[in-house]
């Protein structure tokens, strides 16, 4: 008798009968830095080696809230959106130049941008997520932030932090 999946069942992260160790969807975050395209090409090498599905996804930055003027804000929004866009379709080219297949693309905005990975990849069933970081350590990574940290804290799935080999800072 054939399977059928329950409404709302969700996807199966990893290849094989739940004990496999390939993931069958891979999210890139990216927002068009050198780092990110760094964990592209870590991404793409995944994929390809694992048959699994490459999704990649930008998120925009977004507006404040407490804007004053709704039509310089709204002026604005679409211009982070268009910003965006360009991110995301710059990362696909990028990636389907070295050789690599997307197979889809995403753009997430009115998020912030870890919370819009993570949600991504719950919603989208990612077994891994793959992600660049610019190697900050210690104090800097303190009071700057990092998305690529809040990720790994908080996303249902493992986490690739892809980061640079050279000219990174101390981690204490």
């Amino acid at each position: 008798m054939g399977e059928s999946r329950a409404a709302g069942a969700q996807r199966k992260p990893w290849k094989g009968d739940g004990l496999g160790i390939f993931p069958t969807h891979i999210l890139l975050a990216t927002d068009g830095s050198e780092h990110a395209n760094l964990a592209a090409m870590t991404a793409i090498d995944l994929a390809r080696s694992t048959g699994s599905r490459l999704h990649v996804v930008a998120v925009g930055r977004t507006f404040p809230t407490s804007a004053i003027y709704k039509v310089y804000a709204e002026e604005a929004s679409e211009d982070l959106r268009r910003e965006a866009q360009e991110v995301l379709d710059e990362q696909v080219r990028k990636i389907e130049a070295a050789g690599g297949t997307v197979a889809i693309a995403h753009l997430k905005m009115d998020e912030r941008r870890d919370e819009a990975i993570v949600h991504l990849a719950e919603d989208i069933g990612a077994g891994l997520i793959v992600i660049g970081s610019r190697g900050f350590g210690g104090m800097k990574r303190a009071l700057m932030g990092n998305v690529a940290d809040s990720v790994v804290r908080h996303a249902h799935c493992p986490v690739l932090v892809v980061r640079p080999t050279r000219g990174v800072s101390r981690p204490f």
